[in-house]
């Protein structure tokens, strides 16, 4: 009984832990092709310069931007992309990229 609660509610988590960091996945998908230059359309990357962010946690992702955006992570190139994000704009392309299979859940090469 207990071990089926616990199952029942982690699967409740990775149902809704795209919506967790609050943005609207569909909102923002014309948003995110300023991303695609580096990270890719579907948020993985060809170049081994820049990292695979699809299917990424979007906690994780507004984590980082807000960290770029405040300096405490440093990157030019970021720092430089996130500047004028809004809160929402952020939470948006967390979610957006969150919703997506993800390079290692699309079999994509060198990883």
């Amino acid at each position: 009984m207990k071990t089926s609660i616990i199952a029942g509610g982690l699967a409740g988590l990775l149902l809704v832990g795209p919506a967790l960091a609050g943005g609207d996945p569909a909102a923002d998908k014309e948003k995110a092709q300023l991303c695609a230059g580096c990270h890719g359309a579907e948020g993985i990357s060809v170049n081994p310069a820049f990292p695979n962010i699809g299917g990424q946690h979007a906690d994780y992702l507004l984590h980082a931007l807000k960290a770029y955006k405040s300096g405490k992570r440093q990157n030019a190139i970021m720092q430089g992309q996130v500047g004028a994000l809004t809160e929402q704009d952020m939470e948006d392309l967390a979610t957006w990229f969150a919703s997506l299979p993800g390079a290692l859940k699309s079999g994509a090469p060198g990883l």
